[in-house]
């Protein structure tokens, strides 16, 4: 595919600068002129999505350099962005800040200049006036491969702040696309890990995507961003598919949206969803999908058995922490899980999923199926991480190298009867996570479409096990 889907990207000099509200209110403001939107986020994010799907109706689909590659970011972002009308990028942290240690890697610059996309630059400027020229300025030049062809001015407190910002700005050489005021801020509750999901805020998360869109439409000027999206370089890359990565079907014309056929061998795979457990890439669904399963989502709040004819199990990460009494509560479901992995069954669980399969977290009783206790911490782990599979599981050999992210604030402390699923570098070489029979759980974060081989064995696994 030649991708000359018009494209922004939304960055800014640091986090807290209102890149979040921008972004999610550009593709409100635009889906509601009746465009279709594509919307994405740099980075491992999976939060910020689940406002940009309800911004624009599509699947909010990440672009990590980092996790996936340099190469993948092209043919993922032509996946998402496939017969819209626009893309929307949100980016992260400051624009120039990407893994640590590894330069520009998966920063909004790099992404921005892998999509050879135009940045729209989001400026906190409520404690300054004309020094905001030479902020955007230095931004602006620092890489002459990134072009900066506009700023959005947020929290500006008043018409003389506003004329001052942009008398200032005219010396600058990069046109104020937007000017949003300081009073009436936009209602998104945050707590220890971020903004609180989507999943968990029913009508008020509609509410404030709704509150966003309209914050954007009245303080910017929609038809100069669409022009200038509409500057974007041509993108040559081929469109990501799941089907053809695992060569599980010719390359040719996209298959129709919408749900996929049930499968001969009525083989199916159960994905934890729900408020509980938010945190998956749509990637790895698809992947299962072309791998050969029916992927069918529960929800263990609410649930209390698995899916019919469940043959494996993915529960990915969210927040068991904050649902802890009510996942304990649904004795049923955790015992379904937990014969479910002592029949030998795939299970592959990230970060939440790891606590959910403990005994015990915060002192509640949790599956039982790993010998593992989980509790809050003051601590925040956070960060990308190289990764080595020191053990043969469900979804790797020993040896397989994969990337991941760490964010928590729990830690646990195990028992016996696991051996670790990876050796890490983070930056001290430690063991990390645990496989035991068809059980692979692990605090790494992982994008599978760096490593689509993953989601075939695991349906292999699930075939012969």
């Amino acid at each position: 595919m030649t991708g000359s889907v018009p494209r922004l990207v939304v960055a800014a000099p640091s986090s807290g600068s209102g890149k979040t509200t921008v972004a999610t209110g550009l593709m409100a403001a635009f889906a509601a002129r009746g465009l279709a939107v594509s919307p994405h986020k740099v980075g491992p994010d999976y939060i910020d999505p689940g406002y940009h799907s309800l911004a624009t109706g599509r699947v909010g689909r990440n672009l990590d350099a980092y996790l996936c590659g340099p190469e993948l970011v092209g043919p993922l972002f032509a996946h998402g962005a496939r017969g819209c009308d626009l893309a929307v990028v949100e980016g992260v942290m400051g624009m120039y800040d990407g893994a640590a240690g590894e330069g520009e890697l998966a920063s909004t610059a790099h992404v921005a200049k892998l999509l050879r996309a135009p940045v729209v630059l989001v400026v906190d400027a409520s404690s300054q006036s004309r020094s905001v020229a030479a902020l955007v300025h230095g931004f602006a030049s620092w890489d002459p491969q990134v072009r900066v062809g506009g700023v959005i001015l947020n929290k500006v407190a008043s018409d003389r702040h506003e004329t001052l910002l942009r008398e200032a700005l005219d010396s600058a050489g990069v046109p104020v696309l937007g000017v949003l005021r300081r009073a009436a801020p936009v209602e998104t509750p945050s707590r220890h890990l971020g903004l609180v999901p989507v999943a968990e805020r029913g009508a008020a998360a509609v509410a404030a995507v709704e509150a966003m869109g309209a914050q954007v439409a009245a303080g910017c000027d929609l038809d100069a961003l669409l022009g200038l999206a509409r500057s974007a370089g041509e993108l040559s890359a081929a469109a990501w598919d799941a089907a053809d990565v695992l060569g599980a079907a010719p390359p040719g014309p996209r298959r129709p949206e919408g749900p996929r056929p049930q499968t001969p061998d009525g083989l199916r795979v159960a994905v934890a969803g729900g408020s509980a457990f938010t945190f998956s890439y749509a990637e790895h669904s698809e992947l299962l999908t072309a791998a050969g399963a029916e992927v069918v989502t529960f929800d263990p709040l609410r649930d209390e058995q698995l899916p019919d004819r469940t043959a494996g199990l993915v529960i990915g990460g969210g927040f068991p922490e904050v649902y802890a009494a009510e996942l304990s509560a649904n004795e049923p479901l955790r015992k379904a899980v937990a014969d479910l992995a002592g029949s030998g069954a795939p299970v592959a669980a990230e970060c939440a999923g790891l606590l959910y399969l403990g005994r015990e977290l915060d002192g509640l009783p949790m599956c039982g199926v790993l010998d593992v206790t989980a509790r809050m911490s003051e601590r925040l782990t956070l960060g990308y991480r190289d990764a080595v599979a020191v053990s043969d599981s469900v979804l790797a050999v020993a040896g397989t190298r994969m990337r991941g992210h760490e964010f928590h604030r729990t830690v646990v402390e195990p028992g016996a009867g696991s051996a670790p699923a990876w050796g890490v570098r983070a930056p001290e070489r430690r063991v990390e996570g645990f496989v035991q029979q068809g059980v692979h759980a692990s605090y790494l974060h992982t994008h599978w479409a760096s490593r689509p081989g993953v989601a075939r064995r695991f349906v292999e696994r699930c075939r012969t096990s």
